[in-house]
């Protein structure tokens, strides 16, 4: 099988970690007899460097003619005294706005031998399984209008949401719960927002075409306390994008370390953009000190969403697993003994993982 697939470094890490994605799917594609084809693209501060935009026209096209989409991160310092609109950040949105990516996924699940790093107690954050479900192009940070009024002692955010915007991310929590264990947690603020009471109607019709989905709702506030006391309690979350944003980023903590976690934001057909959902971290780049174990999990998402490539994702989670059992683990990874290795010899570890269905001791043993 042959895809074309966009790379989308960014900035900060984002190349560090974007490459060991690449040697990752080449490993794959060699094991499993398929032809991965890679075009790189500009985005973000690179982009406002080189462009003077953080959202190429190239970039959109050839986004528009892939088969998926991978990204390494976006923004940093350098950039911060921009005006807001030229933002590295508005990339990222932008292209999620003009490809119609309106699902994001945060799957949020510890891996065994990480769990003492969880601010949680292991007893706790044990056996944790959560997917996140966000819509994503519409709600507060899209609407129309946004100003300051009142020389400037007043402002207005409109949150706008259109019933049929609602209706296929809420679609979509409901089929994904199906393919886990047939719960949906409907997060919303329907005691105060007329958007919120919209939403939980929707969810109540959608729910009966699924009777074999066990469904309830969730205030945002007690969402946010039990995903801290009970974070078991979930399967599926799906909510606004507001809401979304904020509770996802309170959940990604909870198994110790952001570098572990990848995301997809898909729009209906399967085209979809992977991300780790950490950020450029611009302190440590050019180090080759970072995670890359979240590109690589939102590549392995890649292949199980956008390509249907079940039995490889799989094997690349199962290779991650493996080695962050022998111990392997970078400077971010707190860990109880083992060994500490940068991002290529991390790199190198998943994919004598891959290859051989083991970790070779003398791959990362140099580098302890």
């Amino acid at each position: 099988m042959n895809k074309q697939i966009i790379l989308l470094p960014g900035d900060g890490v984002g190349k560090e970690i974007m490459e060991s994605a690449k040697v990752v799917l080449n490993a794959v594609a060699s094991e499993f007899g398929h032809r991965f084809t890679f075009h790189q693209h500009a985005i973000g501060g690179e982009a406002i460097d080189a462009y003077d935009t953080p959202l190429p026209e190239d970039t959109v096209k050839a986004c528009k003619g892939a088969d998926a989409i991978l990204l390494g991160a976006v923004g940093g310092p350098k950039w911060d005294a921009l005006p807001a609109a030229k933002r590295p950040e508005k990339g990222l949105l932008g292209i999620r706005k003009q490809l119609g990516l309106f699902a994001n996924l945060r799957p949020i699940k510890g891996f065994n031998s990480m769990l003492h790093a969880s601010p949680l107690k292991e007893e706790v954050i044990a056996g944790s399984d959560i997917l996140i479900i966000r819509e994503l192009t519409s709600g507060l940070y899209f609407g129309e209008p946004r100003e300051r009024r009142e020389n400037g002692n007043a402002v207005v955010d409109t949150l706008y949401y259109h019933r049929s915007e609602m209706e296929r991310i809420i679609e979509k929590a409901f089929e994904s719960a199906r393919l886990r264990d047939n719960h949906v947690t409907s997060v919303d603020k329907a005691n105060v927002l007329e958007s919120s009471r919209m939403w939980r109607e929707i969810v109540e019709e959608t729910g009966k075409k699924y009777p074999d989905v066990k469904v309830d709702h969730m205030l945002v506030d007690a969402a946010a306390m039990k995903l801290i006391t009970q974070p078991n309690y979930f399967d599926v979350i799906v909510t606004e994008n507001l809401f979304g944003d904020i509770l996802s980023d309170e959940a990604s903590v909870l198994t110790g370390s952001l570098g572990m976690l990848p995301s997809a934001s898909l729009r209906s057909d399967g085209l979809g953009l992977y991300e780790p959902v950490h950020g450029s971290a611009p302190d440590i780049a050019g180090l080759g000190i970072a995670n890359p174990v979240g590109m690589i999990l939102s590549a392995a998402m890649m292949l199980r969403y956008s390509f249907q490539m079940e039995e490889e994702a799989a094997e690349i989670e199962r290779a991650v697993n493996d080695c962050l059992d022998q111990g392997y683990h970078t400077a971010d990874l707190s860990s109880n003994g083992g060994m500490k290795v940068g991002t290529k010899e991390m790199t190198a570890a998943i994919v004598d993982s891959l290859t051989t269905k083991s970790v070779s001791n003398s791959i990362c043993s140099m580098y302890v």
